[in-house]
Parts: C-alpha cells; sequence; structure tokens
C-alpha cells in the first residue's frame, strides 16, 4: 500500500466517523424537547421571597412563586433572563432591591444597587436565579 493510498483510506475513516457523529448529534438535538423560559420572582417583607424559574408559562411561573412567598408579596417575571433579589442583612425587614436583566451579573449588580438606594447599609443577595434561557 503506497503512502497515498492510506492517506486516503484514513481520509475516508475519518469522513464516514464524522458523518455518523453528524447524524447523532442531530438526531439528539430533534429529540430534545425545548426548555421552558418563564419564570417569577414574589418578594415580600422581612426577605420573603419565592421564586420559580423554567415554566412552561408566566402565569404559571407566578403562581408558583406566590405559593413560595409568604404575606402579602409583588410579583415580578422573567422570560429569557435572570432576576435576583438583594436585602439589608443588618435590617431584612428594611430596604430591598430586585432586577430583572438578560445577565446574570448584571442582575445581582443592579439589585444590590436598589438596596443601597432605598437606604440598605449591608445589602447582600437573598435569591438569584436564570430560567432555562437566561
Amino acid at each position: 500500500m503506497t503512502f497515498a493510498s492510506a492517506a486516503f483510506a484514513l481520509a475516508t475513516t475519518v469522513l464516514a466517523l464524522a458523518t455518523t457523529v453528524l447524524a447523532l448529534a442531530t438526531t439528539v438535538l430533534a429529540l430534545a424537547t425545548p426548555a421552558d423560559a418563564a419564570g417569577a420572582f414574589a418578594v415580600g417583607r422581612c426577605g420573603a421571597y419565592g421564586q420559580a424559574f423554567d415554566y412552561a408559562t408566566s402565569k404559571a411561573a407566578i403562581a408558583a412563586a406566590r405559593r413560595k412567598c409568604t404575606g402579602k408579596c409583588e410579583t415580578v417575571t422573567m422570560s429569557r433572563a435572570c432576576a435576583a433579589l438583594s436585602i439589608d442583612m443588618t435590617n431584612p425587614c428594611g430596604a430591598h432591591g430586585y432586577a430583572v436583566t438578560p445577565r446574570i451579573s448584571t442582575a445581582l449588580n443592579t439589585a444590590t444597587r436598589k438596596c443601597y438606594e432605598f437606604g440598605g447599609k449591608e445589602c447582600v443577595i437573598r435569591a438569584w436565579a436564570c430560567d432555562a434561557r437566561g
């Protein structure tokens, strides 16, 4: 066998293997179900909160978040995004801040900044979440 014929045989084998891998990957992607991308945060007094993410609808996410939050809670929704809640750890019943943004880093920073803007002294992240697409 010459070098050229060996190289051709190797190239043919590699091409056949690559075709098989591509076919397998395409099959896996076709069978995968799309991830749900609705989420919600319910924010209450004194650090109370509920979170829900990767729900099929915003309505379902809101209901799930409200079930987890004690007391009167305000609801914030997210879709293909991230959310964060910051509270003042020296006074959990005082200042808090929350944010919904496309990136988690921005949500964390914005929520903390909002907590300080509303008078917080030692603001910390209490909760955060990103839905499947955030």
